[in-house]
């Protein structure tokens, strides 16, 4: 399998932009690099200069199908990586020595957590200075520089320390190929001064990139469809639930073409939303425990048999481990192994060739669909807006519906916005990407940056959390810098909110910011950016102001007519507690979960 098919791209290696033929004389590792990362895929790279990466900076901006975008912090670029990693396959940033890699230590933790594979690039020190007594600057003061790779060890699935021009070709390589690969970060540091020597192993262009197959074990997977199949043939009312380990499987079309053949309901766990499609007639909506989809949860957790693909069950998912799911039920069918029940268990079977082969062994039943089509009832409209009401959540997510399409894509911030996007219904080809495994309040900004700079073809519809916004508030302005046309919906209701239903206290209330104003002083007059304010009350402000549903429709209207073309930051103000009646369940099941007391020993 060619490197592009592995992460998601169509080309073959004869298709990828063809290498200039170099020369001895410009035969260096920072060529080497920058040719590499176009090679995958990568166009565009987030990075903060530092004195130990500059020079490798001159020779990524020297290759002329990379894109540096420089962001106002490590965290940020991480993040943005992570954002681009999910539209493009591959993402890439570079930061300095220590006080860059350790700021952008939680963003691959994220991206880690996610299945993501991003190149974490860090400007190391002086090969002279390895093995010596000397103290540098960006260090915590001691003569040993492994400190940074020791915290990048236990997050990354390789790590390369390049101080010798000899193996650096390899290190480079064996480090890029096996995040694509393994679908994970890897950490690559480059000595400070070895990105512009010139050294034989780089005198040619890099050969592309050709990685071996993961090709099942025949038999196990025979056995494995056989066995699924006679258990599923059985069952009378059996499921599907996509989960979101159907990304790093690259099995999204083989769960489509079961789906096709074996007629039976089809739901999707809440981190595996945007990986199955909604538009499909079998779609029943999200499986989450207490919190699923109206009719959803009682599909599922009444069924005989269901067969969860590519699940992550932790306590969030699980809703404080409350779901009504019995492992006797259930087939568990990972990226490289299927387990039956309490057993037996193959393994070597990849996923999407277990879904295709088990598509032509399962017999036809449509039982637990018509059974949902019988109980189902329509979900309520929000109640009439009153005019001296604060805009309410429900009434902005009933407009955010109205402006999904194939052309747009979803990017939910870590809080209640999880829970109300999770209820809106996705258009075929809308993107849809949020944070759950990690959770990383702030997330979304800088992966609203990522993916906006990857995925040009589409409009970023993000939804932000005042507290969440504060974390990252600054990369607005890379926003706008790159001539993004992105839409922020700012929730303004005074802090932390899925803390507050979790476990209230006075740390979840935040110094409220002036937020439009704060992105109009971010704009400052250079590139395109609107913004709008949503508040109950009249204010002095002349930012355009919004305080009834319909100036909101009037709003949306200019966001996606006259101010296309333009990043449109929209503040909504909302009650501290108008949140989903999701949120409140699942907040006080998980603080349930939270605060159980030890068990005696």
């Amino acid at each position: 399998m060619e490197a592009g098919n592995e992460i998601g791209s169509s080309a073959h290696p004869t298709s990828l932009h063809p290498p200039v033929r170099g020369h001895a004389s410009t035969g260096t590792l920072g060529r080497h690099l920058a040719r590499r990362l176009v090679e995958i895929g990568v166009k565009d790279v987030f990075s903060v200069p530092g004195d130990f990466n500059l020079t490798l900076l001159d020779h990524l901006i020297a290759e002329p199908e990379l894109n540096l975008v420089g962001c106002c912090n490590e965290l940020n670029a991480g993040y943005a990586a992570d954002g681009y990693a999910r539209a493009k396959g591959v993402g890439a940033c570079v930061v300095t020595f220590t006080v860059g890699g350790l700021s952008v230590l939680n963003a691959i933790a994220g991206a880690y957590s996610e299945n993501l594979p991003v190149i974490c690039i860090v400007g190391g020190p002086n090969s002279n200075d390895y093995g010596t007594n000397r103290i540098l600057h960006h260090t915590i003061g001691l003569p040993d520089f492994s400190q940074e790779l020791r915290c990048f060890q236990t997050i990354t699935c390789a790590q390369a320390v390049v101080n010798n021009l000899d193996d650096a070709h390899e290190l480079l390589d064996t480090a890029i190929s096996t995040a694509l690969k393994e679908s994970k970060p890897v950490y690559i540091s480059i000595g400070c001064n070895l990105p512009g020597i010139p050294h034989p192993t780089f005198a040619r262009d890099p050969v592309p990139f050709f990685l071996a197959p993961k090709v099942s074990n025949q038999l196990g997977l025979e056995a494995a469809v056989e066995a699924t199949a006679n258990f599923l043939n059985k069952a009378v009312k059996p499921v599907l639930v996509g989960g979101p380990k159907l990304r790093v499987a690259n099995a999204k079309d083989a769960f489509v073409e079961l789906a096709d053949a074996c007629g039976y309901p089809i739901a999707v766990m809440p981190s595996g939303k945007g990986l199955v499609p909604e538009h499909h007639p079998h779609f029943i909506g999200t499986y989450w425990g207490a919190v699923s989809t109206s009719f959803c949860g009682e599909i599922v957790e009444s069924a005989d048999a269901y067969v969860f693909i590519g699940p992550i069950f932790n306590d969030y998912s699980s809703v404080g481990y409350s779901l009504l799911i019995k492992k006797e039920k259930a087939i568990i069918v990972q990226p490289n192994r299927v387990t039956i029940g309490n057993g037996p268990s193959f393994g070597w079977v990849f996923m999407a060739d277990f879904l295709s082969a088990l598509a032509k062994k399962l017999k036809k039943n449509t039982t637990a669909v018509e059974n949902y089509r019988r109980i189902f009832v329509p979900p309520g409209m929000p109640l009439k807006h009153g005019n001296d009401e604060p805009l309410r959540v429900n009434v902005l997510f009933k407009h955010i519906q109205d402006m999904l399409s194939k052309d747009s894509a979803v990017i939910a911030e870590t809080g209640d916005s999880w829970f109300n996007c999770q209820k809106l219904h996705l258009p075929e080809n809308c993107g849809y990407e949020f944070q759950m495994q990690y959770g990383s309040i702030g997330w979304s900004v800088g992966a609203t940056l990522g993916y906006a700079q990857a995925a040009k073809d589409k409009r970023v519809i993000a939804c932000i959390g005042d507290g969440s916004f504060q974390v990252t508030a600054q990369d607005i302005s890379t926003m706008i810098r790159c001539g993004q046309k992105s839409i922020i919906f700012l929730i303004n209701n005074g802090g932390y909110t899925i803390e507050v239903e979790i476990h209230d206290g006075p740390y979840n209330v935040i110094k409220n910011w002036n937020y439009t104003a704060f992105v109009d002083a971010i704009h400052n007059g250079e590139g395109r950016c609107w913004t709008a304010k949503m508040h109950p009350l009249l204010t002095l402000r002349s930012t355009s102001l919004v305080r009834t549903e319909d100036e909101l429709i009037d709003a949306i209207a200019a966001a996606t007519g006259e101010k296309k073309d333009s990043l449109c930051f929209i503040e909504v103000f909302a009650h501290k507690d108008d949140t989903s009646k999701e949120l409140l369940e699942w907040g006080s099941r998980v603080s349930s979960a939270n605060s159980r007391p030890p068990n005696p020993q």
